[in-house]
């Protein structure tokens, strides 16, 4: 299947600027450069991100070479498209230090070895840096009118709202389009890919390229990731974010927000971010559409996207400690099994001389799941405590190495509010 046609299969196909000549294109001069822009406001990219990830994932495996550019200048500026209010600024060495997370992060899912349609990354500073404000104005800001800009969704709502839009942001859109009017020149890029919200600044990269009587330049973008009322998604039922750092939404909280979704959502996410052919993944909805309850939809989307950031054995780790905190045997795990529940369950770390030493329950207990001592008995003599989730009721019970479900670590609690407890 053509890669246009497999995109419109899959849902992930919203708005083209030029349909027939980009399939021209594809067909006749593979492999083409194709481009996503990723904005450096923070250390780690987030859920959203993924959707202009996987366009460019999907492009690579149909023969053509993702250019990923990382916003070192335009990221000073902030985009204004999708937001009511004007961003901070950042200073320099945050957006360095922005720029290396995203790199870092990109360089898992993206294949950047193949010596044909490897990825390449390049930083907008580069080719902005030394283009003062006068040569700008001259040469680039002349070719589109004020009239055009305004006209674009991401400018005009926010004239319309209370806070409107300085200069600053203003100004980001022929930013973005003179980025693609570059990569034009240096990488032979002749097409942009991006969420929905980005196809006015893609356009204006179009645009401008015209206007400069440069090449013949294309945009390409998907649907924004939103639940099915409409809502983007991305954020846990706390508010939390999800990223895509490890170290800010553990593998397993990862895994369990994909879990969650709704079933008419997971059988979207699937056909966007399975990559296996559109033919299974149909056997895969029939099938999960036989017995809802079994949630398969969910779990296939849930293990193709972590497998895809986080590497295929961490499927096996977050699914094994999915178990355990539904109350499944400890049994055969390992620290690297527990691990990724830190973060998530509620954690308590010991010395292990407190376990050479015995460490009576009540004790345990009462740093963890328990008000105090007495409730920590009540709990037991009530029949409501669990070590390695088995049921414990001996109140004089003392924990030792023994009792470790891994190498260092072991879990305690109740039904409903387990602690993982590492020992160092």
């Amino acid at each position: 299947m053509a890669i246009l046609d497999e995109l419109k299969a899959r849902g992930l196909y919203a708005e083209c600027t030029d349909p027939a000549g980009l399939t021209q294109l594809l067909a006749n001069e593979a492999p083409v450069s194709v481009y996503a822009g990723y904005d450096p406001t923070s250390a780690s990219l987030h859920v959203g991100n993924l959707v202009p990830t996987i366009l460019l994932k999907r492009f690579q495996l149909a023969g053509h070479r993702p250019i990923i550019v990382v916003g070192g200048a335009t990221g000073m500026i902030g985009d204004p498209s999708g937001k009511s209010e004007e961003r901070n600024l950042l200073d320099a060495a945050t957006l360095e230090a922005n720029v290396a997370g995203i790199r870092s992060q990109l360089s898992r899912l993206l294949d950047f070895d193949d010596p044909k349609t490897g990825a390449q990354m390049t930083n907008n500073a580069d080719w902005t840096r030394g283009v003062s404000y006068l040569e700008f104005l001259r040469d680039i800001g002349k070719h589109l009118t004020i009239n055009y800009m305004t006209a674009k969704d991401s400018v005009k709502k926010r004239l319309e709202g209370d806070a409107g839009i300085s200069y600053t942001e203003f100004s980001y859109m022929l930013l973005q389009a003179f980025d693609f009017v570059q990569l034009a020149k240096s990488h032979r890029c002749r097409l942009q890919v991006g969420g929905n919200d980005q196809y006015g600044n893609i356009t204006a990269g179009c645009e401008l390229s015209r206007k400069m009587g440069g090449p013949h330049l294309f945009g390409l973008t998907a649907p924004l990731l939103l639940d099915s009322s409409g809502e983007k998604m991305g954020k846990t039922s706390t508010g939390e974010r999800v990223w895509l750092d490890p170290e800010r939404t553990s593998p397993y909280a990862f895994y369990q927000y994909w879990i969650k979704v709704t079933d008419e959502d997971a059988a979207r996410l699937l056909r966007w971010f399975s990559l296996k052919p559109l033919t299974e993944i149909d056997d895969i909805l029939r099938t999960h559409d036989a017995d809802r309850a079994q949630r398969l939809a969910q779990r296939e989307v849930a293990r193709a996207l972590t497998g895809w950031l986080h590497g295929e054995p961490a499927i096996a780790r977050v699914e094994a400690a999915g178990r355990v905190m539904f109350g499944g045997d400890l049994k055969g795990l390992t620290d690297a099994d527990l691990a990724v529940l830190v973060g998530t369950a509620p954690t308590l770390e010991i010395a292990r001389a407190e376990l050479d030493a015995g460490m009576p329950i009540i004790d345990l207990l009462a740093r963890t799941v328990a008000d105090s001592k007495g409730a920590a008995r009540r709990l037991l003599t009530q029949g409501g405590v669990q070590l390695n989730n088995a049921k414990l009721t001996d109140v004089d019970r003392k924990i030792t190495a023994a009792d470790l479900a891994t190498e260092t670590m072991l879990m305690v609690g109740t039904k409903k509010d387990r602690w993982l407890v590492r020992v160092r």
